[in-house]
């Protein structure tokens, strides 16, 4: 049995493959016969994309094989899916360049964002509570539903939620107010909710399973260290819980690579004092997801509705605030 090729919508009548998919059979890389491919696609790794991206020991245990043997099979995947190789900046600007971003609500956030939220990125959202983490990312959710020109990608979202803050209601009024159905809107919205961090961590291999038959562009974790926080306590569990935290966060970021999706995470803040953040508090987390985010937003509550984002740290963009609204009609100017 050979695996599906996966198309994505583009915003265009015709749907359009976002992620290029060699037709190559998992058998036909050496070293995989029968069994391997078997083991491998109830793994997860139902093509080469999905192979190349991966990690040696995960694709060992997967697969009851050697890692030597592992990183040659992924290797030759690389090889064939034409990635992982040494490249030109000229390429890698052309690629970047097709990357999909989805809108906020709010244009001086998208602009902060250097264009809305991106894809094959992590893009965090930290903050006290009541400073609006759920209620962007129940907008994203929303928009990234609309066309190109309106902001979105015509794709649908994983909402992976921890803390049972997940409101339907809230989707409704959201959808009514940029002209989506909001039976629609809530159709292409797929919600699980995480009990425990392994759970959390589990629905992300559940959420590449739905990816292989829907439009799925966006993972949203709300909150993404909630579980890890209250499950692991005290300094001698902070080495396994940031190893997790790691695992997890990657596992994302591979998501969001073979797929071309975005990803949004919500993080909660502790009372640690840190000029960096121009306020005495600093996301959970430390380094481990301070290295895998790639746009870090902290939110601050202001003069209501009005919240204060600020870009603490991003690759290439400079660090900035933008003022957002929280209305009854979801994010705005």
């Amino acid at each position: 049995m050979s695996a599906k090729p996966r198309a994505r919508n583009s915003g265009t009548d015709e749907p359009e493959a976002v992620v290029p998919r060699p037709a190559v059979a998992l058998e036909d890389l050496p070293g995989v016969g029968g069994a391997i491919a078997d083991k491998l696609r109830e793994a997860g790794y139902t093509d080469l994309m999905e192979l190349a991206v991966a990690s040696p020991s995960d694709v060992a245990e997967a697969a009851e094989i050697g890692t030597a043997t592992a990183q040659k099979i992924i290797s030759e995947a690389r090889r064939q899916a034409d990635v992982g190789g040494f490249e030109s900046g000229v390429i890698l600007l052309e690629r970047r360049q097709k990357l999909g971003r989805v809108s906020t609500g709010a244009k001086s956030l998208d602009d902060l964002l250097g264009g809305g939220v991106e894809t094959q990125a992590i893009t965090e959202f930290s903050g006290e509570f009541g400073t609006g983490k759920t209620q962007l990312a129940h907008q994203i959710a929303v928009n990234i539903q609309q066309p190109p020109e309106h902001g979105g990608l015509s794709s649908e979202t994983v909402y992976i939620d921890t803390e049972a803050t997940f409101r339907p209601e809230r989707i409704v009024d959201m959808a009514k107010a940029v002209g989506l159905d909001p039976t629609e809107a809530l159709g292409k919205i797929h919600i699980a909710r995480a009990f425990n961090s392994n759970h959390q961590m589990l629905l992300v291999g559940k959420a590449q399973e739905l990816a292989r038959e829907r439009p799925i562009r966006l993972i949203v974790v709300d909150s993404l260290t909630a579980h890890f926080r209250s499950e692991y306590m005290g300094r001698g569990e902070l080495a396994p819980r940031q190893q997790f935290l790691n695992r997890h966060l990657h596992e994302l970021l591979r998501f969001g690579t073979t797929f071309n999706a975005a990803i949004v995470v919500t993080n909660q803040v502790s009372s640690r004092p840190d000029i960096l953040f121009g306020d005495p508090t600093r996301p959970i987390g430390g380094n481990i997801v301070a290295h895998a985010a790639t746009y870090r937003i902290y939110l601050r509550k202001s003069k209501p509705p009005k919240r204060i984002a600020r870009l603490i740290d991003s690759p290439n963009l400079p660090e900035g605030e933008a003022v957002i609204s929280l209305t009854s009609e979801g994010i705005r100017e």
